[in-house]
């Protein structure tokens, strides 16, 4: 699997990037592109490079970056805003305008978790995107986060946000929370545990995020854009046992949003336990992909 280094900036940050090709030696290029975009915390060597194993055999080229603030990419390190994340998808859609080894006329956003909101408030104002894949996401980001908590923890992380607004105006800098303490794993056992098997192998992984990042995650409500997304496609896949981001999410994203939409409930999966390249969920997602993304860029040809 071919591997480029792409760089690309957004706001003035240096964002690590790689594009992903299919090993065909070229003879399919241009190639349709997927940006695969990760979920809090996330990075391109995660998920993002899963898809990207799993699309390249079938024809599909894949950027896989790291949003600002992370992994190799420049910015402030603990801000985690969903909003300034949409930025850094746009900035990839223009970057992938200029490469011509990709048809940048078939490309789709891939979102996981968070990541599933950010791509569908990317496309919502991008006519660009020709389809749209929300995985395991938010639809509203004070709801599914409330929905992560007791009452107690919630009344806590409220009350800090609140403390951190005057604390921000008076010495300009936002308090560094422990990421979980936003988050809540420990009350999803099988997130939490593949969370500390698997994702903290990747270096930097569970790093600190700002009060005001999560200030700003409770402001982020894809579900009030995710209707402009039409009439480009969306699909919509969810774990019917994810306890981190509810079903809940998945539902209310498909009935804010506008036809054509499909919803795909995984029945007895969770949040990310199943995110192995050989696990017959996650090859069951990749043909769900494969079938819906072959369904969009052939209507967009018409």
């Amino acid at each position: 699997m071919p591997a480029t280094p792409l760089p690309f900036f957004s706001s003035g940050c240096r964002l690590d990037a790689d594009l992903h090709l299919p090993d065909d030696g070229g003879t399919g290029a241009p190639y349709p592109v997927v940006v695969a975009c990760s979920g809090y915390q996330g990075q391109k060597v995660i998920h993002p490079e899963r898809f990207a194993r799993a699309l390249n055999p079938l024809g599909y080229a894949v950027l896989a970056f790291d949003y600002r603030g992370f992994g190799l990419s420049e910015g402030e390190r603990g801000r985690l805003v969903p909003q300034e994340w949409v930025e850094d998808v746009r900035a990839g859609v223009d970057r992938l305008s200029g490469v011509d080894t990709v048809d940048a006329s078939r490309l789709a956003l891939v979102g996981w978790g968070l990541g599933g909101g950010v791509v569908v408030a990317e496309a919502a104002e991008d006519p660009r995107v020709r389809a749209v894949a929300c995985l395991n996401g938010i639809a509203d980001g004070t709801r599914s986060t409330r929905n992560m908590h007791d009452e107690q923890s919630w009344n806590s992380l409220v009350e800090r946000i609140e403390a951190d607004r005057v604390r921000r105006t008076e010495i300009g800098r936002s308090e560094i929370a422990d990421p979980w303490d936003i988050v809540r794993l420990n009350l999803d056992d099988r997130t939490d545990d593949y969370v500390g098997e698997e994702l903290y192998k990747a270096p930097g992984f569970g790093s600190g995020v700002t009060l005001e990042s999560a200030d700003f995650l409770l402001r982020f409500s894809p579900e009030r854009m995710v209707a402009r997304v039409a009439p480009r496609p969306l699909l919509i896949v969810h774990g019917a046992e994810n306890e981190l981001h509810k079903p809940l999410e998945a539902q209310s994203m498909y009935d804010h949003a506008a036809e054509p939409k499909r919803l795909e409930m995984l029945p007895g999966r969770g949040h990310t336990e199943w995110m192995f390249d050989d696990d017959p969920t996650f090859k069951q997602v990749v043909e769900i992909l494969k079938e819906f993304l072959g369904d969009a860029f052939a209507a967009a040809a018409h």
